[in-house]
């Protein structure tokens, strides 16, 4: 069985035909899928319900993306409230996330992200709900806040990585796991292979980030979480083992962070 470990199924590109795609998931195998929900946001709470009723299996990360962290100027730390109030909301809610820091698109100042970074984790703490990180040209920033406050005590994961072997090796220096998307399987994302290889086994994970990224042979259509059996077929390859082993390994390591 697979696992789609975040995907966006809450987003309104999947709003018309949310039933089909949740079909075609459970078609291909994939047993269980972590979907993203911005805290606050009525429209996207209100389908990742829709997503439960579907597919009962499927968990939900509740948080604020740095894109969003603007929207907190006035006071950071009320991010961390929404969230709370999101997460006691939504049973099916087991992290705190997508949060961490973008520094590619900044769409929120830095400073601001930061310290709504540093709630979230501090919140996930208090939870122990594992993280689920976004970071982007903002690798130093990043594991230099979780270090500081303390993230690597509630674990988590680096998702949609992108980034190489020192950022990596920090990252499972704090316990966390690494998770790959449809970028790995493009042609020029040699270097991004050689980097999954080294991340061990039991700290790999695969998710599809649907609807965007979508994997070779998909790539510039829209993205869904049966595609994450393209994802299993690239990291099976650059790891040396079967596509059944790759899939069992990181279905487990889905179970063991996440507890669904």
């Amino acid at each position: 069985m697979l696992v789609d470990s975040h995907c966006h199924l809450a987003d309104e590109a999947f709003s018309a035909d949310l039933e089909p795609v949740v079909e075609r998931a459970r078609a291909a195998n994939v047993s269980c899928a972590l979907v993203i929900l911005e805290a606050g946001n009525e429209r996207e709470a209100a389908q990742a319900r829709r997503v439960h009723v579907l597919w009962p299996e499927s968990i939900v990360a509740v948080g604020v993306h740095p894109h969003i962290a603007h929207a907190y100027h006035d006071d950071p730390s009320r991010a961390a409230e929404v969230v709370r109030r999101q997460i006691g909301a939504t049973p099916s809610a087991r992290a705190v996330g997508e949060v961490g820091l973008d520094y590619h698109y900044d769409l929120s100042p830095r400073d601001l992200q930061r310290e709504v970074f540093r709630t979230q984790v501090r919140l996930s703490r208090e939870l122990r709900q594992p993280l689920v990180i976004h970071t982007r040209e903002a690798d130093e920033d990043t594991v230099s806040i979780l270090g500081e406050e303390g993230g690597g005590e509630v674990e988590g994961v680096l998702h949609c990585f992108t980034g190489g072997s020192v950022l990596a090796r920090a990252a499972l220096d704090l316990g966390f796991y690494i998770s790959f998307a449809g970028i790995v399987t493009f042609a020029k994302a040699g270097d991004l292979r050689a980097t999954a290889k080294l991340v061990p086994l039991d700290r790999l994970l695969t998710e599809t980030d649907s609807p965007f990224l979508a994997p070779v042979p998909y790539r510039g259509k829209r993205n869904e979480p049966a595609y994450v059996a393209r994802v299993v077929d690239a990291l099976a390859a650059a790891h040396g083992v079967s596509v059944e082993d790759l899939a069992r390994l990181t279905s487990a390591n889905f179970h063991r962070l996440f507890r669904p």
